[in-house]
């Protein structure tokens, strides 16, 4: 029998932040660093710090991130699939009748010509506006 895909709110729970040693260099981080591997509630609680109107690239997140961890660098890999997760779980509290100043607000963090803007599975005319809300470049 095919097991049930897993909610956003069920991704949400997944491993806590950890660290590895790098045995080869991996997207564009070098062999030997010590990367971060997140986890989508760091990734949300870090989103939900960040004041209206202020925008954090996805690079900066990764470094202030690696920064806390006392690490090199963030899988930039898992943190983009992290924050995908987040921003879907935000969306679906969001349609499910949250008030949208107790959703995440990652459209503070996923900037319009960001790669993930395509891959999120609702309209990304949601974060544009909220960006466009607070006035941050849409």
């Amino acid at each position: 029998m095919p097991r049930q895909p897993k909610t956003w709110a069920q991704k949400m729970c997944a491993k806590p932040p950890h660290t590895v040693v790098l045995d080869k260099a991996f997207a564009g981080v070098p062999q030997g660093a010590r990367l971060l591997i997140s986890s989508p509630q760091e990734i949300d609680e870090f989103v939900r710090t960040l004041p209206a109107g202020r925008s954090l690239p996805i690079q900066q997140l990764r470094r202030e991130l690696a920064t806390r961890h006392g690490v090199d660098a963030a899988c930039p890999v898992s943190t983009s699939i992290f924050l995908k997760i987040v921003a879907e779980h935000a969306f679906e509290r969001f349609q499910a009748g949250e008030d949208i100043g107790s959703v995440t607000p990652v459209w503070r963090v996923i900037e319009p010509d960001s790669p993930l803007m395509r891959k999120l599975s609702f309209d990304p005319m949601w974060i544009t506006e909220r960006r466009q809300l607070e006035g941050l470049p849409a």
